[in-house]
């Protein structure tokens, strides 16, 4: 399992909302080119995680609600034992009652990666998750992906413009002008990753 950084237009086709021109994207054993419209939708709401840039939380639900909200939408019970520990982790506990007007930027980007890590997806899909946080805030988001990686063995495939973000992946690919400029890895983050990426973005 790995925290991987890629660039949107790779991560649209590889969640299958884009299409291919050439070759294959495959989720396990499934193969996402031969999948109906219908199919992939079930597919997106049944095996993958998605946390967004501006959150997309609906405003009149409470945090619970919208955490839980794919779950319901699948027809399926929610494992309240996963549920209690992902919000404990994140430190919701006290807010499941709030709704997202009601939390600051920080606190509904945490209630977006707890949706998408509460039904075990096979791998999360992040878009520029710490775009509209500050410092403080974006690096609670990456310290939490990147414990989602180490501690319960998930896959999260990250698009970031900031070298610091991916500097919290194993594996980094650097997109210039539509093609892979490098492939970038590393055992563990440190700030040598973002050096490097800054690097080859400026190249």
């Amino acid at each position: 399992m790995a925290l991987v950084v890629c660039a949107k237009t790779l991560l649209h086709c590889l969640a299958g909302l884009d299409t291919l021109d050439s070759g294959q994207v495959r989720i396990g054993a499934t193969d996402l080119g031969g999948l109906s419209d219908a199919a992939l939708t079930r597919l997106r709401r049944e095996r993958i995680g998605f946390i967004f840039q501006s959150f997309n939380l609906l405003p009149t639900m409470t945090a619970e609600d919208n955490i839980l909200l794919g779950l319901h939408l699948a027809g399926l019970r929610p494992d309240r034992a996963w549920f209690d520990e992902i919000v404990a982790v994140l430190g919701l506990g006290s807010r499941l009652r709030h709704r997202p007007g009601e939390l600051s930027g920080g606190q509904q980007q945490r209630v977006a990666c707890a949706r998408a890590l509460v039904g075990k997806p096979e791998v999360v899909f992040a878009d520029e998750p710490t775009g509209s946080l500050d410092s403080r805030a974006g690096a609670e988001v990456l310290d939490f992906l990147r414990a989602s990686v180490r501690d319960y063995g998930q896959t999260v495939v990250m698009v970031t413009h900031d070298p610091v973000a991916a500097s919290y992946a194993d594996e980094g690919v650097l997109l210039a002008d539509g093609r892979a400029a490098a492939h970038l890895k590393q055992s563990a983050c440190d700030g040598g990753f973002a050096t490097l990426v800054a690097r080859e973005a400026t190249a």
